[in-house]
C-alpha cells in the first residue's frame, strides 16, 4: 500500500504537475473521491486532471445534474459527479451510480462522503485543503 503523498499548490499552474503525479500515482484506479471544504479547489482540481487525461471540453462542476460527462480525444468518458445537493440517498441509485463508477472510466467525485459507503473498493481518497495555498493529499 502506498503511503500518502502530499503536493502543495501556492498557483493554479501547479494543479496540472499535481494531477500528473496523482494518475501516475495510481495508473490503475479509475474512481477518485475528492474530499474539502466548499471552496477548497476540488472542481478546478478535477479540471486538471481531466487536462491530463486530454479532456478538451468545458470542464464544470455539475450542481445540479449531479453528473457530468466529458470525452477524451480517444473518445473515452470520463464521468465527473458532484453530490453536494443530493436531499437522500436514493437519488444516487436513481441515477444509476453503479453504471458509472464500475464501468471502467475515469470518475471524479465531489462530496463523496454524502454517499455514504457506496464508493467501491480501490477508490483513490484526494483529500484538499488550505486557503491561500492548498495541500493535496492522496
Amino acid at each position: 500500500m502506498n503511503e500518502p503523498m502530499e503536493v502543495i499548490c501556492r498557483h493554479e499552474e501547479d494543479l496540472k504537475p499535481a494531477a500528473r503525479r496523482l494518475l501516475d500515482r495510481y495508473p490503475l484506479a479509475r474512481v477518485f473521491a475528492l474530499y474539502g471544504s466548499m471552496g477548497a479547489g476540488k472542481t478546478t482540481f478535477i479540471k486538471a486532471l481531466c487536462q491530463e487525461l486530454g479532456v478538451e471540453d468545458i470542464v464544470q462542476s455539475p450542481t445540479f445534474s449531479l453528473i457530468n460527462e466529458y470525452i477524451t480525444p480517444a473518445g473515452e468518458s470520463v464521468f465527473h459527479f458532484d453530490f453536494y445537493r443530493i436531499r437522500n440517498i436514493s437519488e444516487v441509485f436513481d441515477i444509476g451510480y453503479e453504471d458509472y463508477l464500475y464501468s471502467g472510466s475515469y470518475c471524479f467525485l465531489e462530496w463523496p462522503e454524502l454517499i455514504g459507503d457506496l464508493l467501491p473498493e480501490g477508490t483513490v481518497c484526494v483529500t484538499i485543503a488550505g486557503e491561500k495555498e492548498r495541500t493535496i493529499t492522496f
